[in-house]
């Protein structure tokens, strides 16, 4: 007798709960091998002469940088280090939402519009490629400047809105050749069955095509979360702009000398950012994924 469906909806959902517990575990190892490995180093540095720099200015004790979470942020300041650091680390998330936002629909819009017209495919996508030669660092001042020129009536460019555009600049590319690649997917069989059932190009699209893409569509989207990441923390060193963490790394980078752990917790901002992102995209995906077929229990 088979099983329920509901009983085997159960067992999806502990089977992935498993996984992601195991996943977290892992990854907290991976954190603790880091850990004794910098220990390990910095020990190692004490005794023989490395080809790195093991001094407390350069490699502080992971205790230290710990320590550092809750200095303030300038002597005499009621904020610490670590209420500074997630308040630029959420700054900077809303900022590569944004963008992340932004260059996810242009890359499905240019995706389905490649799809549709073959001639579209021939002439944007060695553009598209081309686009991403570009280097960032470059660009950013560009178009900050460019922006800076820019109105919409009461709405006024911002060099805020410069990072999330340069964030957006680099997330639509994964998105568009993988959703390009996920809307091509479907085999010649299912294309048939639809035009045999008098499918206009809409409903071939909606029912057909995009389901089928969905497995290309999830690492496409994890790459493009990590590219608007990295595009949000890079734009906001390039262009200076103040309240997210790229301008901490900035400021605290300057402080090496008289606190070298400080730095390290605005990377560990950075680091957070990406994690945060991560988490996004992979709640996204349960949710794209959920009626999927699921793997077969052995």
């Amino acid at each position: 007798m088979s099983e329920p469906v509901s009983g085997k909806q159960r067992g999806a959902t502990r089977t992935r709960v498993q996984r992601g517990v195991i996943s977290i575990l892992w990854a907290l190892a991976g954190v603790v091998l880091v850990v004794l490995m910098w220990e390990a180093v910095k020990f190692l540095g004490s005794f023989i002469e490395l080809p790195i720099n093991t001094s407390d200015t350069s490699m502080p004790h992971v205790w230290t940088m710990v320590d550092a979470f809750s200095n303030p942020v300038v002597r005499g300041s009621d904020t610490t280090v670590l209420q500074a650091v997630v308040s630029a680390t959420l700054t900077s998330l809303k900022i590569a939402l944004g963008g992340f936002t932004i260059g996810v629909t242009f890359g499905i819009v240019l995706a389905v519009i490649m799809q549709r017209f073959a001639f579209f495919e021939r002439g944007l996508l060695p553009f598209v490629i081309a686009s991403q030669t570009v280097p960032l660092i470059a660009l950013a001042p560009l178009i900050v400047g460019l922006g800076n020129r820019i109105s919409f009536g009461p709405i006024e460019w911002t060099t805020t809105y410069s990072v999330m555009f340069i964030a957006a600049y680099l997330a639509f590319f994964p998105l568009s050749v993988g959703a390009l690649r996920g809307l091509q997917a479907p085999s010649a069989t299912s294309l048939e069955l639809m035009r045999s059932y008098a499918a206009r190009p809409n409903q071939m699209l909606w029912k057909l095509r995009f389901p089928s893409s969905v497995p290309y569509l999830v690492p496409a989207l994890k790459v493009s979360a990590a590219a608007a990441v990295v595009g949000t923390v890079v734009a906001e060193i390039s262009t200076g702009v103040k309240g997210g963490v790229g301008r901490l790394l900035i400021e605290y980078a300057r402080e090496t000398t008289s606190q070298p752990a400080k730095v390290y917790v605005a990377v560990f901002g950075a680091i957070a950012l990406g994690l945060a992102a991560a988490a996004l995209v992979s709640a996204l995906d349960l949710y794209l994924t959920r009626n999927l077929p699921k793997e077969s229990q052995a």
